[in-house]
């Protein structure tokens, strides 16, 4: 690799040794990656030394109260890599003053392919989360039951913008990510949900329809604003009516229907980017839209290249593999008259097997 470092004392030295032998060995059994911190709080910066510098990976040798993340913010641009630096350091649970630890400046594995097998990303789909317990709303204290089972056990949630970078195999996600995102645009996700994927970091993705704006039931655009501004809710689109995208309208002529795919992309994109840009600030890009009722065909995925659209979400539950179709991604539904364990068995990919259960 080419990494000329300074000499160090016998001590750091030999532990570097075994550090440089695990990363190039594949770093087969990473440790549990530290929880990320919500946007808000500040990391302690890095105040360490670069040792030695590749290409491809430097060495680093920190100082106290240094942790994973504050020097993937320094390094890698994010602290939410810090999960990369902490798996190139196999054996050791933090960093320690005076202990070099490797530093990968290009993901090793970002197709997270390994002898186990492709890693899969599930993609959680609410709907409601409201008071009532129904197969479509799922109350408050389960939600936030599910979202602290997810922290407790070790999962990782990612941005569907993570996910998009993944299947470019632009960047590695880590073990064990799941994304979450909510459907149709209900003001219950900002009042509920929303407050518990602060509390605990998690960013998410609201997909709405934009003929539902302005309802009593729909999210307000002072409260998309409100969460986008916070970097971790997206807003992105669900169609502008709704309407069953593969379903024609009767005695509907070829031109006509594409013409009708066309506005049920665009109109959602010009809503909601206007919408953002009104306190001023940029507009987070519309190009991710999920499908109303789970259902796209050829006329479909054609308007999506055609408009731009990267990625493109179903409700065909399964896990998604760096070969997975950008348009067509798999999503697990979340039910809200379901139990914890159900939860956690579709999490881990065991039910509902390979159909569909329902359309939503």
């Amino acid at each position: 690799m080419n990494v000329r470092p300074a000499p160090l004392p016998p001590a750091a030295a030999g532990w570097l040794v075994a550090a440089l032998a695990a990363v190039l060995a594949g770093c087969a059994s990473p440790p549990v990656a530290p929880p990320v911190p919500p946007a808000a709080t500040p990391l302690p910066p890095a105040t360490g030394s670069v040792l030695g510098r590749s290409a491809r990976m430097l060495v680093y040798l920190p100082h106290a109260d240094e942790g994973w993340n504050a020097i993937a913010a320094r390094f890698l641009g994010q602290a939410r890599e810090g999960w990369q630096v902490a798996q190139a350091n196999p054996g050791l649970d933090r960093p320690q003053a005076g202990q070099p630890v490797v530093v990968p400046l290009v993901p090793p594995n970002p197709l997270g392919v390994t002898a186990a097998g492709a890693q899969g990303i599930t993609i959680l789909c609410y709907h409601r989360v409201g008071l009532a317990v129904s197969r479509m709303e799922i109350t408050p204290a389960r939600f936030e039951a599910q979202m602290q089972w997810l922290a407790d056990a070790g999962y990782r949630v990612v941005s569907l913008a993570e996910v998009a970078g993944f299947l470019a195999g632009r960047r590695a996600l880590p073990p064990r990510s799941v994304a979450i995102t909510f459907d149709d645009g209900y003001q219950s996700v900002f009042r509920h949900a929303f407050p518990v994927l602060q509390r605990l970091g998690y960013p998410a993705t609201l997909f709405v329809y934009t003929d539902f704006l302005g309802s009593r039931d729909a999210v307000t655009p002072a409260q998309m604003r409100q969460m986008a501004a916070s970097g971790l809710m997206d807003v992105q689109a669900h169609g502008k009516s709704h309407a069953n995208l593969i379903e024609r309208l009767e005695g509907e002529a070829d031109s006509a229907y594409r013409h009708r795919i066309d506005r049920e992309l665009l109109v959602p994109r010009a809503v909601l980017e206007r919408n953002q840009a009104q306190d001023g600030g940029p507009a987070s890009p519309v190009r991710h839209l999920a499908y109303p009722y789970g259902d796209a065909n050829d006329t479909v995925l054609a308007a999506m290249t055609r408009n731009d659209y990267e990625l493109g979400l179903t409700v065909d539950p399964g896990t998604n593999r760096f070969y997975a179709a950008p348009l067509l991604l798999r999503r697990v539904m979340i039910y809200g008259d379901r139990d914890l364990a159900d939860f956690q068995a579709r999490v881990q990919g065991q039910t509902p097997g390979t159909r569909r259960e329902a359309k939503p």
